[in-house]
């Protein structure tokens, strides 16, 4: 068995229209909703072996705050520059370069990839609000099996 989680980046903040779109940070909001976010998958039992984030600052700022509230070591996160914009099939790609010694993955990325793909995988989820979380059980040894699977379970989340 394969878990994925799909993490929609936290709110962010809009207060100063100089800074680019990938230098725009949490709010107050956002900063609270992803540990909050992470405690709930702890709680259920849900805890990544690997995570990997967009580079823009509120996606690795989503992704450091739940891997803290996890407790997971540092270095279970990577930052993929590709995951900035990225649509369904390169998110997926990404995590088809996994390997086989994850069992469970987490992608921190934006809307409105993030939405599609889960909508991809799981015919319901039509919405990802910022911070939600989506996870993906898929019956199959391999990462790179998963874009052609179909989810044995899913499981959806959102901060509200």
């Amino acid at each position: 068995m394969k878990t994925l989680v799909l993490v929609r980046h936290a709110k962010s903040a809009w207060g100063d229209p100089t800074l680019a779109d990938h230098d725009r940070p949490l709010n107050e909001r956002g900063r609270r909703d992803a540990p909050e976010m992470a405690r709930r998958l702890r709680d259920r039992g849900v805890v990544p072996d690997a995570v990997r984030a967009s580079t823009a600052l509120r996606a690795r700022t989503t992704a450091e705050a739940m891997i803290a509230e996890l407790d997971l070591p540092g270095q279970s996160l990577v930052l993929d520059e590709r995951l900035y914009g990225a649509g369904p099939d390169l998110i997926l790609g990404v995590v088809g370069e996994l390997g086989e010694e994850v069992g469970t993955a987490m992608v921190v990325a934006h809307d409105p990839g993030m939405s599609d793909l889960a909508y991809r995988l799981s015919g319901e989820i039509e919405h990802m609000p910022t911070c939600a979380v989506a996870e993906f059980r898929f019956a199959v040894w391999s990462w790179s099996e998963v874009v052609e699977a179909d989810a044995v379970e899913v499981h959806f989340d959102t901060p509200r």
